[in-house]
């Protein structure tokens, strides 16, 4: 279990990239025409805020770390405290946290912004803020690092910490999750879309994925959650052992942020000294929560769905036990490893 201080679990998000997402839903959307909204909303964006915020509403204590500027940074921050997360932000001396703008028509169209240039200096205060950060600690790295920091940001981050036996947990695309494997993460958490990317495969539901998973595990992960959407998700745990889980009756809403609250629930319910199929369980519906809501999920759409997904799983126990047994049996297990 994570170290306490008292009944405080020491828990760290990093975003590197942190935005606020202006959404704005257009009445009309024709290129080179002025449109109007018929509303608009304004949130704080970047996934490590996300878990924050999912950690916040469990009643998990957290700090939040990252590197803000300008007038957007001290909007980020007013927001984030006011919702009664702890703040620990290097703030830039020039440049503001870059705006997303999100215009919610009949489909959802995006513009991201690039975001400030961050100076080596600043990247390098964030590091010593981060010396706090003691054995038993949990470091959440996730999202993307801003073109203006190299992209062995993360492995910095690992090494400057290496050996204080900081457990790590990381969120993150492509070779940034790769690399992240030497460092021995206590937890990564891909969809079965970047797991297919990192094994030019197509998997798409959770036994497909148990043996990517296995890959990643013998690689140096302790634990493997891969999320495959509307076919449930996989564990491939620190033991060596194979789960899986459904996702609980709901509508989706929103996908934004699901995979940020299944990491957020996954570490919240390990801490509380849950076995790893119960952090599953509760994880996925921590991420179908979010998926049902606007924003990020509350804890009463949380604990609904939690319940209702017992009738779930129970419904399809044996789908779901034949889908294992033949995980284990298979000896793909052996012809994936061989060919990856």
């Amino acid at each position: 279990m994570n170290k306490t201080y008292g009944e405080i679990l020491l828990i760290y998000t990093v975003t590197l990239n942190p935005a606020i997402d202006y959404v704005m839903h257009p009445l009309t959307l024709d290129m080179g025409f002025t449109n109007r909204s018929s509303h608009e909303e304004i949130y704080c964006g970047g996934n490590g805020i996300n878990i924050a915020g999912i950690l916040n509403e469990l009643g998990v204590a957290n700090t939040a770390l990252g590197i803000c500027g300008g007038f957007t940074g001290d909007y980020l921050i007013r927001t984030l405290q006011s919702q009664g997360i702890s703040c620990n932000f290097v703030r830039l001396d020039k440049g503001d946290t870059r705006i997303n703008v999100k215009l919610n028509g009949i489909v959802m169209s995006i513009v991201n912004g690039m975001g400030p240039t961050i100076p080596q200096r600043k990247l390098d205060e964030l590091l010593q803020r981060m010396d706090m950060i003691r054995e038993g600690d949990t470091v959440v790295l996730t999202g993307s690092i801003p073109k203006s920091l190299p992209d062995t940001t993360y492995d910095m981050i690992m090494n400057h910490l290496a050996g204080r036996g900081i457990r790590f947990v990381v969120d993150a695309p492509g070779t940034l999750l790769v690399r992240a494997l030497g460092a021995k993460p206590f937890l990564i958490k891909p969809n079965n879309h970047e797991v297919g990317r990192l094994f030019d495969e197509k998997p798409e539901t959770p036994e497909e994925c148990l043996p990517f998973a296995r890959i990643l595990h013998d690689r140096g992960a302790a634990n493997v959650l891969v999320s495959c959407g509307k076919y449930g998700s996989a564990l491939l745990d620190e033991h060596g052992r194979e789960h899986i889980t459904m996702v609980p009756p709901c509508k989706l809403v929103n996908a934004t942020g699901a995979g940020d609250s299944m990491v957020a629930g996954f570490i919240a319910k390990i801490d509380e000294g849950a076995d790893y199929a119960t952090a599953l369980n509760f994880a996925s519906c921590c991420g179908s929560a979010t998926a049902s809501s606007k924003y990020l999920a509350n804890r009463a759409t949380i604990d609904k769905l939690y319940a209702s997904l017992g009738a779930v799983l129970e419904e399809h126990k044996e789908e779901i036990e034949a889908a294992l047994e033949r995980v284990r049996k298979a000896d793909r297990y052996a012809d994936t490893l061989d060919k990856h």
